[in-house]
């Protein structure tokens, strides 16, 4: 028990200072690199230019702790884990596709084609949502998956600590919900997930309110198809390792991403309402009208800590009573995620952008 509490606490504390190393280095020599906001004022809250470059550091700790683990656990060839090739191969593209997008703002067709294969890749090595118990079927599921979680967490990354903060929380939702399902332990899936949670700690240093840099699209997208992957290991797929209805695994899930979810849903039905595609950006996010109904940014990141932290128990709730079936409160937990839905595009219909 020891040398697991060890090494779970050597990995997360290495992301911590790889993620705070790559950062200081990356502010230090990105004086023109990654700035996206000379002429993202109309999208991106922030006025201020800064580079979006400290989603790179979650790639490069991901690298770090599997390299770690390879070396802690010298006996294992991770690339004989087909689901880690499958994270790998997948996580590469993501984050290759939100490089380039930082740098040249790539066609959405273009994007979209890159998520969809990432889902494929996904298919392809046995990282599935177990809903249907179709594979046809589950495999579509898991393939609208990735690319929901994607451009879901793409799209609330639009002011400071909220995307970063809320990952955090859903990551810490997957680690312990795979220990209640699995018992404790110190696996490859435990140590990456301790690994990206440090290096969320040392980017959120950096990017609660006043940020000194943006996570990015590389960061954005490669941290949207990370948790994807957990999720559906460790959330969607509950109700298959404890052989309980899937439904109860959706639920569990949709709580977990409280945040993110209702963040969405509510802007792709205001933009909708008002005749325009839900895929251009805009200062219209759940985040932007909590600012317009009086809260400051410092403010509106509490908020959404709140309701992520939140969202987190009542996830992990829900799986230790699915794992000892007693599926009796799990309708009340998830309602959660109704009130918060409803508080958030509440807000946005009574609190408008002041008019020019």
């Amino acid at each position: 028990m020891i040398i697991k509490l060890l090494q779970i606490f050597g990995f997360g504390v290495g992301g911590i200072i790889v993620a705070l190393i790559c950062n200081v280095i990356l502010l230090r020599f990105s004086q023109s690199l990654g700035i996206r906001n000379k002429n993202d004022v109309v999208i991106r809250w922030s006025n201020e230019s800064k580079p979006s470059l400290g989603g790179v550091s979650f790639y490069i700790v991901f690298l770090f702790a599997a390299i770690a683990y390879s070396i802690v656990f010298s006996e294992e060839n991770i690339f004989q884990n087909k689901q880690y090739v499958g994270l790998f191969v997948a996580g590469s593209l993501a984050f290759l596709m939100g490089l380039a997008d930082d740098a040249y703002n790539t066609r959405p067709l273009i994007k979209l084609f890159i998520q969809i294969s990432c889902g494929l890749v996904f298919v392809g090595t046995e990282t599935i949502i177990d809903v249907f118990h179709s594979p046809i079927l589950d495999s579509l599921v898991t393939i609208l998956w990735v690319v929901i979680i994607m451009n879901s967490l793409n799209m609330l990354d639009n002011m400071d600590g909220i995307t970063g903060t809320t990952v955090f929380f859903i990551l810490i939702a997957c680690l312990l919900s795979g220990w209640i399902v699995f018992d404790f332990n110190t696996n490859i899936w435990t140590l990456m997930m301790v690994s990206i949670l440090g290096a969320m700690i040392g980017f959120l240093s950096m990017n609660i309110h006043p940020s000194k840099l943006f996570m990015g699209d590389a960061g954005s997208q490669f941290i949207g198809l990370f948790v994807a992957f957990f999720s559906i290991e460790l959330l969607w797929n509950v109700g298959s390792y404890t052989e309980t209805p899937s439904i109860l695994s959706a639920c569990i899930t949709l709580v977990a991403f409280s945040p993110a979810a209702a963040d969405t849903l509510t802007v792709v039905i205001n933009r909708l309402r008002k005749g325009k595609s839900p895929m251009v950006g805009g200062k219209d996010h759940t985040t932007h009208h909590l600012v317009y109904a009086g809260f400051n940014d410092k403010q509106v990141w509490f908020v959404f800590l709140i309701i992520g932290a939140i969202a987190c128990f009542a996830s992990i709730s829900m799986v230790y009573l699915v794992k000892w079936n007693n599926i009796g409160p799990i309708a009340f937990f998830t309602l959660y995620f109704v009130v918060v839905f409803g508080f958030l595009y509440r807000n946005t219909i009574k609190y408008r952008a002041p008019k020019k």
